[in-house]
């Protein structure tokens, strides 16, 4: 299972929300260009990059910022937040971007984001963020009333580069990750997902890594409260 590093931007700074709340905001390094650098010589193969003011204002904020984080990480960063365009999207992979990340955009012009998974093969990521199972919107500000499963099987007939799940409750928190659902998205719709939120603790890890189809795992708070290095993270996944 692939460990992936995560930087996500909010004024220019990495920061990390808790549960999703932009009222619950810790700042850790005030350099995102500077930390992209040493997660690739701590030897990350991906970086997932996190707009947050663009996820909040449904548009790319902070497109210059990622540019230089591409610059600086080199190939394979991940994009997301506020891409509910076709515009957006190829915006960001003018910026070097590897793959972009859609999230809002799956469940409100599902025609758009299967177009794109057609004209841009395996460089689309559909981001399903759920609470309690059901699907959150806008920046994690809203719950629809679609399955998460629902959602990724819309999907199941192009090709996408992976499902990325997230469990908006526990993001941001150390409390553990929704092992269980994550596993079952991927039994259940036979697609590549990426697990994210709460993950904690090198078992958290190893637990997921044991689940068929969860092929890569995003790692934020644990890797900056020093809980766990990457390395020690890439050795857990393996």
């Amino acid at each position: 299972m692939l460990i992936v590093p995560a930087i996500d931007l909010l004024g220019g700074k990495v920061v990390r929300l808790h549960r999703g709340d932009y009222d619950a905001v810790t700042v850790y390094d005030e350099d995102p260009a500077a930390r992209a650098r040493r997660f690739r010589a701590d030897g990350a193969a991906r970086l997932h990059v996190v707009d947050l003011d663009g996820a909040r204002a449904g548009r790319c904020v902070q497109s210059a910022m990622i540019r230089t984080i591409v610059e600086s990480f080199g190939a394979g960063v991940q994009v997301g937040g506020g891409v509910r365009s076709r515009e957006a999207f190829e915006s960001y992979v003018a910026c070097g971007a590897e793959r972009v990340v859609l999230g809002t955009a799956a469940l409100r012009d599902t025609e758009m984001v299967r177009a794109l998974c057609k004209d841009f093969p395996g460089r689309v990521i559909v981001a399903v963020d759920a609470k309690n199972g059901m699907v959150a919107t806008d920046g994690w500000t809203a719950v629809s009333a679609t399955r998460a499963v629902d959602l990724a099987r819309a999907f199941a007939d192009v090709p996408v580069g992976a499902i990325l799940y997230t469990d908006v409750a526990r993001d941001g928190t150390r409390s553990g990750p929704d092992v269980a659902r994550t596993a079952e998205l991927a039994r259940e719709t036979g697609m590549s997902v990426i697990a994210s939120g709460g993950i904690g603790s090198l078992d958290d890890l190893r637990a997921l890594a044991r689940c068929p189809g969860v092929d890569a795992a995003i790692v934020g708070r644990a890797l900056y409260d020093g809980v766990f290095s990457l390395p020690e993270a890439m050795r857990a996944g393996a």
